[in-house]
């Protein structure tokens, strides 16, 4: 059978290479995301009525992207001390507790030498700095020790904790950074929400200490330990006051600006993934930050720090700012920016030791950073052996679990199970999942030209997928269909026609913003004239369907992962945009009252899959070899959360799905339609 082609070409003034169109298409697409999320964020710290009305849902939504709400049980802590050390200035406990059963929070607790009342608290939250000797790691918190002391030499209890990539009892941050993690993405898992739940149990602990003042309790922290620090000010509002360091930059910084070493692909290539929410509320920076008002924040930063520029810092203090002093308390919200780059310079140490003793100790003398022996490795290990029941290097398969649809056992209760199950899963897609972005869909814009080339009637047609983003589909008929066969390409699949089709086309797929490749593959007129036959014979006509970033508008393959979390930090994934492509692409089509299949193979056949879901133009679907699960196959954000592929295949009865793959690798799908009785799902053997 043949196929539908769907090319996204940009009219555009030549170019260099068959990726510049595409890289072109991407960086506007960004562009226009990214700058249409920083204006709803504005909108919303501007509305200082609604802002603090709606703080609470503000507040669950964060915890939500994060993977918090509902917050997990507040289990046991078994806060345990594994050794103490004492120096002339101040005491150190080795601890440790459990923020969930099995996931060991490895910290040191820094306090004066004497205690004689209750004393302000300062929860301090590491950046990643790999403590490593001889294959035994000794955590981040080692190198951060300097904080801890002077907390404590002046009066605080201060507790630094380990983080889950770099402590004691390894665990991961880069799922999707530099392991190919995706499905992190499917099930709404972030380690950013790790590090917050293991800072709220840290505060919980500070909590049941006798030397700490539960009124006084602030956060701080550098780098990774700066963005968790604005998570745990903005969502737990037991935190009095805050110092993120080095820890923000907004959207615009994060997905589309130039910086150094990056240019025009954002800074997120420096980031892991504890950086980031998944953010299927579309948020900015911005809305964590103002979270935070009306407790005292200072947001410090270098100059020259190359993963948290000048302007993806000062963009989001603005607006902050102006929303403090509208609440009458301008005082308590300072940007503190000091010379140099990424590091833990002295002048930012001092601003965060001052802010600290203003806001909880009502203290404004000068701070002076006496020069102290460190500490020891060793003398800061808090297990010299890992705990059996450690689940730290699991915790992302443990932490969220994904949706289950248990069938009924009995046919009649199955039967009845099902439409509303089904009614369910559909509003959840249309309202969760397939929103295309958040934002209004611009017009199609639909311009069509038919050319005559080898007997064939080709029609393309040109159209608006998004705001920024022009596409080009192509019909390719002999005479008036009566069928027409939408085929999804990956990039093999494109391949396969541009062979197939020859250079005789060549004009009309590739246009002069999309250069053909050279040299052009060899015409194969046996080909056409097997598909013209059969055309003919059949009354159908073909189409191919090449989404964003396949064929003529393939990227380039520079930092593809950062690509992908790119898409995922605006709200949406490559792959949930390259199924409105092709929903826009139908829509575009001039099939008249011919039927509409759909069909393709593999990944795309998943992107098919839902975008027929979403389209109920589509009367039939094809598909060969899908993937069985989003765990293996295309991200959408959440999707995990909500369904799995044998689901949404379910629902697209009672329109005919024909499926090439092994029944076998589909159970659940299989004891679906026997139990309601299904004839319109057809399994055949791959042929």
């Amino acid at each position: 059978m043949a196929t539908l082609l769907l090319l996204l070409c940009a009219v555009a003034p030549p170019v260099r290479s068959a990726t510049d169109v595409g890289d072109a298409i991407l960086a506007e697409s960004f562009r226009q995301r990214a700058q249409a999320i920083r204006e709803r964020a504005l909108n919303d710290v501007r509305d200082l009525a609604g802002w603090q009305k709606n703080q609470a849902q503000r507040r669950r939504e964060l915890r939500a992207m994060l993977g918090l709400d509902p917050l997990p049980d507040r289990t046991p802590l078994r806060a345990t001390v594994t050794g103490t050390h004492d120096t002339p200035h101040f005491r150190v406990e080795n601890l440790h507790f459990q923020s969930v059963p099995g996931l060991y929070v490895t910290a040191n607790l820094y306090r004066p030498l004497k205690v004689e009342k209750a004393l302000p608290a300062v929860l301090y939250v590491c950046g990643h700095s790999p403590q490593v000797k001889n294959g035994v790691s000794y955590g981040n918190k080692v190198a951060y020790q300097h904080h801890g002391a002077w907390f404590a030499e002046n009066g605080y209890v201060c507790l630094v904790v380990d983080t889950l990539q770099l402590g004691e009892l390894q665990g991961l941050h880069h799922g999707t950074h530099r392991l190919g993690m995706w499905w992190w993405q499917s099930l709404g898992y972030t380690p950013a929400g790790i590090e917050l739940w293991n800072a709220i149990r840290a505060i919980d602990y500070l909590e049941t200490r006798p030397e700490v003042d539960r009124k006084r309790i602030g956060v701080t922290g550098r780098s990774g330990g700066g963005a968790t620090s604005w998570w745990v000010m903005a969502a737990d509002e037991r935190v009095a006051c805050a110092v993120p360091v080095a820890g923000l930059a907004d959207m615009l910084a994060h997905v589309s600006e130039r910086s150094p070493g990056r240019p025009g692909r954002g800074v997120i290539g420096g980031h892991c993934d504890c950086m980031y929410f998944v953010n299927t509320h579309r948020w900015d920076f911005v809305q964590v930050m103002a979270l935070c008002a009306p407790r005292p924040v200072l947001l410090g930063n270098s100059d020259a720090d190359p993963i948290f520029p000048v302007p993806g810092y000062r963009r989001p203090a603005e607006p902050v700012a102006r929303l403090y002093k509208d609440l009458g308390v301008p005082e308590k919200f300072g940007l503190l920016e000091t010379k140099g780059g990424h590091t833990d310079t002295p002048e930012l140490r001092r601003g965060a030791f001052a802010w600290m003793n203003r806001w909880l100790k009502n203290d404004t003398n000068p701070i002076t950073l006496p020069e102290r022996e460190r500490l020891t490795h060793q003398q800061l290990q808090v297990f010299a052996k890992p705990p059996a029941d450690a689940i730290n290097d699991i915790v992302h398969e443990r932490f969220l679990r994904p949706a289950t649809h248990p069938i009924p056992s009995s046919v009649e209760v199955a039967r009845a199970w099902w439409p509303g199950k089904k009614a369910q899963l559909l509003e959840a897609l249309r309202n969760r999942l397939l929103t295309e972005g958040g934002e209004k869909r611009d017009a199609l814009n639909v311009q069509t030209q038919t050319h005559t080339i080898e007997d064939f009637a080709v029609t393309t047609i040109d159209f608006t997928s998004e705001k920024g983003v022009p596409l080009r589909a192509w019909l390719l008929a002999v005479g008036e269909p009566k069928e027409v066969i939408a085929s999804v390409c990956d990039e093999a699949e494109w391949s396969r026609w541009v062979s197939d089709l020859g250079p005789a086309f060549g004009n009309v797929l590739y246009t002069r913003g999309n250069p053909a490749p050279r040299p052009y593959p060899s015409a194969r007129p046996e080909r056409l004239d097997t598909l013209r036959r059969s055309m003919k014979a059949g009354g159908y006509a073909f189409a191919i369907i090449a989404p964003r970033g396949v064929g003529p508008t393939r990227f380039s393959d520079g930092e593809p992962q950062h690509l992908r979390r790119r898409y995922a930090l605006l709200g949406t994934t490559l792959e949930t945009q390259q199924i409105a492509d092709i929903r826009r692409a139908l829509t575009a089509l001039p099939v008249g009252k011919a039927k509409l299949t759909l069909q393709a193979q593999g990944d795309a056949a998943v992107l098919a899959l839902y975008a027929g879901l979403m389209e109920p133009r589509v009367a039939r679907l094809e598909l060969t070899r899908p993937t069985t699960t989003h765990r293996s196959g295309p991200a959408m954000l959440g999707v995990l959360r909500v369904l799995d592929v044998p689901q949404a295949l379910a629902l697209l009865e009672p329109r005919e799905v024909i499926l090439r793959t092994d029944k076998s690798e589909w159970p659940w799908l299989e004891m679906w339609q026997r139990q309601l009785g299904n004839r319109t799902l057809i399994f055949r053997g791959d042929d």
